[in-house]
């Protein structure tokens, strides 16, 4: 091949792969200009660059939602930094994941089987992804709300529609004779804002609270505290804590003088609303 045949394939390399100079110089060398060899070349390097990137941490990224006919799903996909979350291919990846995961409903051992439009699966994509960007990039996690209840969701620090780093979703009963959209929508700001970890005290798991009590004490042990006064102080404590984290319990943020049972019930006019599930994703929370 010329030096201009050399440079013609690895300028068509680079716009199929997306991958730098170098690699694709490199890759066309090694295949004796061969494209379709070339790509596969790339491909099992990719899978080794991006099996080194693994071990690092990705708590950046984007959280998206995805809607139809009163369905609704939720997904977070991480990267290591803000800036590879503002990136266009990182952003495109994302929004065809997040549809993919809406019909999966959630369900992401099927999602990372599932075909992308160019053909390959979501961790085919996945790979080449993370070869090309150089980051570290995970499909983390994700909820699918059906249509038995009627689903509102709030999406903070927007990068697009239905895209940015804070989503909550609220299913709440059906209410024939009330439209719900207006509380529903701001249930959902609350809980975006207010992180609870569960609808009410029975859906606290008993490992948390029981760890949560531990702390405690050993707190107010720490304080010379007698035992007598420990147990008293610590059983206050931790129902604080319940009100504290628990969406029915918490404090309304539009009303402070109102707790967010009492604000469902105020809108409810004799038809009682139930709040049947809801999620919280933040982009990178709990990643260490």
């Amino acid at each position: 091949m010329s030096s201009k045949e050399i440079l013609e394939s690895i300028k068509k390399l680079r716009e199929i792969t997306g991958v730098g100079f170098k690699d694709c110089k490199l890759a066309i060398e090694e295949n004796n200009g061969d494209i379709d060899k070339s790509i596969e070349y790339l491909r099992k390097k990719g899978i080794a660059k991006a099996s080194k990137k693994m071990g690092r941490i990705a708590a950046d990224g984007l959280a998206l939602i995805q809607e139809k006919n009163g369905t609704i799903s939720a997904i977070e996909i991480n990267s290591e930094t803000d800036f590879v979350a503002r990136n266009k291919d990182f952003i495109l990846f994302c929004k065809e994941i997040s549809e993919i995961n809406f019909q999966n409903k959630s369900n992401l051992d099927s999602l990372k089987l599932s075909k992308m439009k160019n053909g390959k699966t979501v961790d085919e994509n996945l790979i080449s992804l993370i070869s090309k960007i150089g980051e570290k990039i995970t499909i983390r996690r994700s909820k699918y709300f059906d249509n038995k209840g009627l689903n509102f969701a709030y999406v903070h620090n927007s990068v697009e529609k239905n895209i940015g780093k804070v989503v909550a979703i609220v299913q709440l009963s059906k209410n024939n004779k009330k439209d719900l959209k207006e509380i529903g929508v701001k249930l959902a700001m609350h809980i975006a804002a207010q992180s609870p970890i569960a609808i009410d005290e029975s859906g606290i798991k008993k490992e948390i609270l029981d760890k949560e009590l531990e702390i405690i004490k050993e707190e107010l042990k720490n304080t010379g505290k007698k035992t007598d006064m420990i147990e008293k102080i610590a059983n206050g404590k931790i129902k604080k804590f319940v009100s504290d984290n628990t969406l029915l319990n918490q404090v309304w943020i539009m009303d402070t003088k109102m707790k967010v049972s009492q604000v469902i019930k105020q809108h409810s006019d004799g038809n009682e609303i139930k709040v049947l599930d809801f999620v919280r994703f933040k982009v990178g929370e709990g990643i260490d």
